[in-house]
C-alpha cells in the first residue's frame, strides 16, 4: 500500500469512526476489525521488510554499478542512450536508498528516524516516481527523432539538447516541484500505543480535497501524460518502419506475388 492510499484509508477510517450513527448498527464489529488488523499487521511486519530488503540489495547493486560505469565513462564515448540510462539509474538509486527506512518502519510499526528523515524519504519517493516516468517519455521522444526524423539536418543537435539539457527542465525540475507538498504536509505524529507515524497530514477541514488533488496529480503526471507521449511516439515509429524501405519492399513482393503471368 502506498502512502497516498494509506493516508486516504486513515482519513476515511477516522471520519467514519467519529460519526454519531456508528453505535446504532446493533452489530458487534470489534472482532472482525481486530482480525483484519492483525492480518494487516503481520503482512506489514514480515512480508514488506523482506521485499524491501530484497529490492534494496538488487537495486543498490545494479543501479550503483550502472551509475559508476557510466559516470566514469568519457562523454565523447557515451551515447545518448547511455545518458538516459544514467538518469534512470540515478533516480532508482535514490529510491532504493530510502527503502531501509520504510522496511524498519513496517517491521516495527513505528517511525524512529526523526521528522527530517521522514520528510526526506517522502521527497525521494515523489522525485523518483515522477522523474522516472518523465525520463521514459524523453527516451521515447529520442527514439522518435532517431527513427522518424533521422534525415533532418537538425535532428542530431535536438537530440543532444534533449539528453543533456532539456531532460533536467522537463523531467527533474517538475519532479522536484511536485515534491514540494511533501515538504509541507509530510511529518511525524504520535499514533496509537505510543507509536510514531510518518506520513502526509492534511488540514482536517480540507483533507478530502487535498487527497483528491494529489490522486489526480498522480494519475495525470504519473500515468496519462507520459503514457500518451510513449504511445504516440512508438505508434509513429512503428508506422514509419512499416512504410520505410523494408516495408516498401515487402509490399512490392506481395503485389508481385499476386500478379501471375498468363499461361500460353
Amino acid at each position: 500500500m502506498s502512502y497516498y492510499e494509506h493516508i486516504l484509508f486513515d482519513y476515511e477510517y477516522n471520519d467514519s469512526s467519529s460519526g454519531s450513527g456508528s453505535g446504532d448498527i446493533g452489530v458487534d464489529l470489534e472482532e472482525p476489525c481486530e482480525v483484519e488488523h492483525l492480518m494487516t499487521s503481520d503482512f506489514q511486519q514480515v512480508f514488506l521488510p523482506v521485499v524491501y530488503a530484497f529490492i534494496f540489495l538488487l537495486g543498490i547493486t545494479g543501479n550503483g554499478l550502472v551509475v559508476f560505469v557510466l559516470g566514469c565513462q568519457r562523454r565523447s564515448k557515451s551515447s545518448l542512450t547511455d545518458r538516459y540510462r544514467l538518469h534512470l539509474s540515478a533516480a532508482d538509486l535514490l529510491f532504493v536508498v530510502a527503502l531501509p527506512f520504510w522496511a524498519v518502519d513496517a517491521a516495527l510499526a513505528d517511525w524512529r528516524f526523526g521528522a527530517a528523515t521522514c520528510v526526506g524519504v517522502h521527497v525521494i519517493y515523489t522525485v523518483n516516481l515522477y522523474g522516472s516516468v518523465l525520463i521514459l517519455a524523453f527516451i521515447s521522444l529520442d527514439r522518435y527523432l532517431a527513427v522518424v526524423r533521422a534525415t533532418d539536418t537538425n535532428t542530431g543537435g535536438l537530440r543532444q539538447m534533449l539528453a543533456h539539457r532539456l531532460v533536467y527542465v522537463g523531467a527533474w525540475l517538475p519532479a522536484s516541484l511536485l515534491a514540494i507538498p511533501d515538504l509541507v504536509f509530510a511529518r511525524t505524529q504520535e499514533g496509537g500505543e505510543g507509536s510514531t507515524l510518518c506520513q502526509r497530514f492534511y488540514p482536517a477541514e480540507h483533507a478530502p480535497l487535498w487527497v483528491a488533488v494529489f490522486h489526480l496529480q498522480l494519475v495525470l503526471v504519473g500515468l496519462v501524460i507520459p503514457g500518451l507521449v510513449l504511445l504516440v511516439c512508438y505508434c509513429v515509429i512503428v508506422t514509419r518502419l512499416t512504410r520505410g524501405p523494408l516495408g516498401g519492399q515487402r509490399q512490392k513482393r506481395r503485389a508481385a506475388s499476386k500478379i501471375q503471368p498468363a499461361e500460353p
